[in-house]
């Protein structure tokens, strides 16, 4: 398959966290990577690559080399992050909503959506539901995805909101409410459960807890005369999740270790015990060096590491170009961006930057520089956050992208290819 086609089966399959890490759970297996489990004991192999799967959302996988070659002084462990969530909406507790006929699901936003973008399309639900067990301390964990277009949002009649072309702004809890069905005679309640109940095969009072996202059900598609563009839901950040799984596959390298971590609540700001604000990639390595035989020098090896924080950034959009900084113009289908901003929003080193400009440059990939407008901050990403935590050499790469937290976004074809040449290349040059 094409690094397009890796994408696009992605795109289609990681309508949830739950349901990416899933996905890529599923290559790495393919790839003969042995999972393993934080809660067991660890037997590690030199030369061995294994993954785990930590609460359901989160995903690390990595290679061990027989020894480590450390005398040309390159990084011994070489760390790609990427996150596995997206701006969306949320189900809540207690879900029903009746407005006369009409059956509604109370719902919150996750993340820095675009909200007009989420009205007037087909939406599904996808997550996981926790299901009554014989052991409290042990729920029963069902993964669910809706099948069909169950959901929608509609807009307001112009006729009933005649400045809707100014510019109108929606209410969270009062415009964002989506619409699941019409109430038969006589349903009052639980409209919601029932439904949930049926699907899982259970009884609706077993039901004890769910995340559940409301996505967008449209498919990615080609845009553009040549196929220049792929439009598509959840480009941020599944881009970086293919690029960082096809790399850790497919390069090979027999002297240091090579890790990718898939974060979850990159979107709501990383400090979980799924994101990147936790102790868990430091306690990680940690763990990873005292299995696999390396425990005496594990301290010295984690600050031998350089991180790579792969999240997307922005492209000049050609009908707002005053909005991008006025030298540093990153367009769709010229690389993947380079990040830097002296706040630390974006983790800026320029040895480390050097570093990947130099392996693009020896061979071939093509990147471009991405900064903000001074008048204009942008967003962050897990790098900062994770290198504070592990205080090494980090850089901030990711696709250039249009709509960005859009329900819908844009990107040029051509750059995810480039973005797992440089993955698969920092995890394999000398």
């Amino acid at each position: 398959m094409s690094e397009t086609e890796i994408l696009f089966d992605l795109l289609k399959k990681g309508v949830s966290p739950v349901h990416a890490v899933a996905a890529c759970e599923e290559r790495l297996l393919n790839a003969g990577f042995e999972k393993i489990n934080y809660e067991d004991r660890w037997e590690l192999k030199k030369g061995g690559k294994y993954y785990l799967n930590h609460h359901d959302t989160t995903l690390f996988a990595f290679t061990l080399p027989e020894e480590f070659q450390t005398e040309n002084n390159t990084p011994a462990i070489r760390i790609a992050a990427a996150h596995t969530d997206f701006p969306c909406l949320r189900i809540k507790p207690s879900a029903d909503i009746k407005t006369n006929s009409y059956a509604q699901v109370n719902v919150e936003v996750y993340g820095g959506a675009i909200l007009n973008t989420w009205l007037d399309r087909p939406l599904g639900i996808a997550g996981r539901v926790a299901v009554r067990s014989k052991n409290p301390f042990s729920p029963e964990i069902k993964n669910f995805v809706s099948e069909k277009n169950l959901l929608t949002i509609p807009n307001l009649a112009i006729h009933m909101n005649r400045d809707v072309n100014k510019g109108v702004e929606l209410n969270k809890q009062v415009d964002m409410l989506p619409v699941m069905g019409l109430f038969a005679d006589g349903e009052e309640a639980d409209y919601f459960l029932n439904f949930l109940a049926e699907e899982l095969q259970v009884k609706k009072e077993d039901i004890l807890d769910f995340e559940l996202t409301v996505y967008c059900k449209e498919q990615p598609e080609f845009i553009g005369v040549r196929d220049e563009f792929i439009s598509g839901p959840r480009l941020d950040n599944l881009t970086s999740c293919a690029a960082l799984i096809s790399a850790i596959i497919d390069a090979k390298r027999e002297d240091g270790m090579n890790v990718i971590a898939l974060f979850d609540h990159e979107e709501i700001g990383s400090r979980s015990k799924q994101g990147a604000g936790s102790i868990l990639l430091h306690d990680m390595l940690s763990r990873i060096l005292e299995s696999a035989g390396w425990g005496e020098v594990a301290q010295q090896m984690m600050y031998q590491s350089m991180i790579l924080s792969v999240d997307v950034a922005h492209g000049l959009h050609p009908n707002q170009a005053g909005k991008m900084d006025v030298t540093n113009k990153p367009v769709l289908g010229g690389g993947f961006c380079i990040k830097e901003a002296s706040s630390q929003s974006y983790a800026t080193d320029c040895e480390a930057i050097g570093a990947i400009m130099q392996i693009c440059d020896e061979r071939g990939i093509p990147y471009q520089k991405f900064v903000n407008r001074s008048d204009m901050p942008g967003g962050g990403t897990l790098g900062s956050i994770a290198s504070a935590l592990l205080p090494v050499k980090t850089v901030d790469v990711g696709i250039p992208l249009l709509a960005m937290h859009s329900a819908r976004e844009l990107m040029g074809t051509k750059d995810q290819q480039a973005l797992k040449n440089l993955t698969e290349a920092f995890f394999s040059v000398k």
